[in-house]
Parts: structure tokens; C-alpha cells; sequence
């Protein structure tokens, strides 16, 4: 795996910490590691700014002035990909889809909402269930005919290209565990729109590491999840010139977990993200990284982890954390 081929910006801090989470670990009754991927650095960090290395490379290349993307409110995505324009001198167009239907002042004001603006982005809002894919064309066309140049990135930065961070956090991983002599026997994260989990997938499935990466589901159901991580994972493996190394049966998700829907909090994420912050000091969002939390510690509580060496690879998003301050706060 050779990424040296494609550009890439360097904007993240890395390599991110591997630690154990040794009094959760007491808890569940399960040895816990943790990818401290809320660590890159970008606008407070996250994982999409492993992604946009390789997306704002392939941007400049391209000579765009313009980066153009979507999101819903509370983004954590949205928020990174303002980061990066601005750090690399370029405009940035952001389409906020009201996809919870939330109007608390917080939640529409507050969080990512407050950095995409301070941040310079141009922040547009529509209802949700909208086509996002054609609002990306329209915002781009706008841009054009003002005699700009735009760069489309999608929601989550997830194509191939923006993958292409997940190969090399694989790779970036099985190095350290090496390093801890640690036999990694399965990975958990948030799975959503799949860059992150289709990226682990390819890289490890190239680098030859037969570790299971366990995607917990934040917002689709199991089998169109599974489809989406499955497709962009066979992507990247191409783009990375290893078409043959992934195969279907790598790709799994939970999507137990999404509750009432994407971004709506409820009681089971509001516990998990207690525990984690009250045994290891670990600040997770209730959107991604609390959801998958969730389903973490469902899994160890109903014995299907026992015995193993688990990573949990934390996407990061605790700013998002202010916009649900009003939910989430009577129940402390």
C-alpha cells in the first residue's frame, strides 16, 4: 500500500495515541484499547480529517478555489472540511440539512454550528430528507457561474479517495499494536456513511491483518448499511490496486443502535456516554461515537466479546456535544 501515489495535505496530528481503557475494561469485563482519532488536531479533531488530507489534495491538484459540501446541522464533518478550506486559503460552501427536525436554539445555534461559522464557511440550511446530492450540484454550479472553481466532497467525506485515510489509519494501527504487543481481535466503530468503516476494511484487508471491524450503525438500516460499506471498501481496494483482497463477508454492521433515528438522542447512548466519561475520562457526541459506544457495551454485557482484545476507534465529534446541551444536560 503505497499512498505516497496519490496528494495528500498534510492537517492531522499524527499518529493518534493507542491507549487502553483499562477501569472501562474493568467494567465490561473486556480488555478495551482506544484510537484516540478525536485527537487529529484539524478544528478540534475528528476523523474526517484523515479523509480530507487525501480529498484537499486531490482539490489542490485540481486547482479548485472552492470546496463544496453537506451535512446535517450538528456535522462534525462540516466542521473539518471548514477547517481545511481555511487552512489551505480556499472558500467553502456548506449545505446543513435539518435532518433531526430539532429547533432548539442549542442545537441550531451552538456546536459545530458556531465553528462552521467562525470558521468562514457559507452556511446554507435545508429541510430535511432533501436531495442532497443535487443541492452538492446545484451549490457547485452557483459557485461556477460566479467564475469559481469547486471541489464537490460528499457527506462524510466518504468516497474512495477520502477512504483512502481509513487504509492508512490501518496500517497506522497494526504498527502500533505491534509496537504494544497487542493481538488486536476486533475493531468497533461508528459506521454512517461508510468512509470510515470501508477504509479500515480495505487497508487491513490489503495489508494482510486479519482483524474484524465491527461497524455500529448511526442512521441506515443493517442491509443498506452493510451495501454502502461494502461498495466503497471494493472502491478503495481498487483505487489502492488490491481489487481482489476485500471480500463481502468483511463488511458487517449493527445497526441496533440508530434508536429513534439519526442524531436523536435517547436514554441507552445518554448512559453511554456517562460511563465512558465517568471511568476513563473519555468525552464522546451522542450522534456517532455514542452510538457506537452503545453498542460496545451491549456487545461485552451480552458475552459476545469475551475473551477478546477490543479497539474501539473513537471518530471523535465531542463539539457537537453543545448543540445537544439542552437534551442532554437535565438527565446528568
Amino acid at each position: 500500500m503505497h499512498l505516497a501515489r496519490f496528494p495528500r495535505v498534510r492537517l492531522a496530528h499524527l499518529p493518534t495515541p493507542l491507549e487502553p481503557l483499562p477501569r472501562l475494561s474493568e467494567a465490561l469485563g473486556v480488555e478495551i484499547w482506544i484510537k484516540r482519532d478525536d485527537c487529529t488536531g484539524l478544528a478540534g479533531g475528528g476523523n474526517k480529517t484523515r479523509k480530507l488530507e487525501f480529498l484537499l489534495g486531490d482539490a489542490l491538484e485540481q486547482e479548485a478555489d472552492t470546496l463544496v459540501t453537506q451535512g446535517a446541522v450538528q456535522s462534525n464533518h462540516v466542521r473539518q472540511t471548514a477547517a481545511a478550506a481555511a487552512a489551505c486559503g480556499l472558500a467553502c460552501e456548506v449545505i446543513l440539512e435539518e435532518r433531526t427536525g430539532s429547533k432548539a436554539e442549542d442545537y441550531v445555534w451552538n456546536g459545530n454550528v458556531l465553528l462552521d461559522r467562525l470558521l468562514g464557511a457559507r452556511v446554507r440550511r435545508v429541510p430535511g430528507g432533501t436531495d442532497m446530492v443535487a443541492e452538492l450540484e446545484r451549490t457547485a454550479d452557483e459557485v461556477r457561474a460566479r467564475g469559481g472553481r469547486p471541489y464537490v466532497i460528499p457527506g462524510g467525506g466518504s468516497n474512495a479517495i477520502g477512504a483512502l485515510g481509513y487504509a492508512d489509519c490501518a496500517r497506522e494501527l497494526v504498527a502500533q499494536a505491534d509496537d504494544f504487543d497487542l493481538k488486536i481481535d476486533r475493531i468497533v466503530t461508528a459506521t454512517g456513511s461508510a468512509g470510515t468503516h470501508a477504509g479500515l476494511v480495505a487497508g487491513l484487508a490489503v495489508i494482510g491483518a486479519d482483524v474484524p471491524v465491527l461497524g455500529i450503525g448511526v442512521r441506515a438500516p443493517k442491509e443498506k448499511q452493510e451495501a454502502m460499506v461494502r461498495k466503497l471498501a471494493h472502491e478503495t481496494a481498487v483505487l489502492l490496486g488490491h481489487a481482489d483482497r476485500v471480500r463481502d463477508e468483511m463488511t458487517f454492521a449493527d445497526c441496533d443502535h440508530v434508536g429513534e433515528g439519526y442524531g436523536l438522542v435517547d436514554d441507552a447512548v445518554i448512559d453511554a456516554l456517562t460511563l465512558a466519561a465517568r471511568t476513563d475520562g473519555i468525552i464522546l457526541d451522542p450522534v456517532y461515537s455514542g452510538k457506537a459506544m452503545e453498542g460496545l457495551i451491549a456487545w461485552a454485557r451480552a458475552g459476545r466479546l469475551q475473551g477478546e482484545a477490543v479497539v474501539f476507534l473513537h471518530t471523535g465529534g465531542a463539539q457537537g456535544l453543545f448543540g445537544y446541551g439542552s437534551e442532554i444536560g437535565p438527565q446528568l
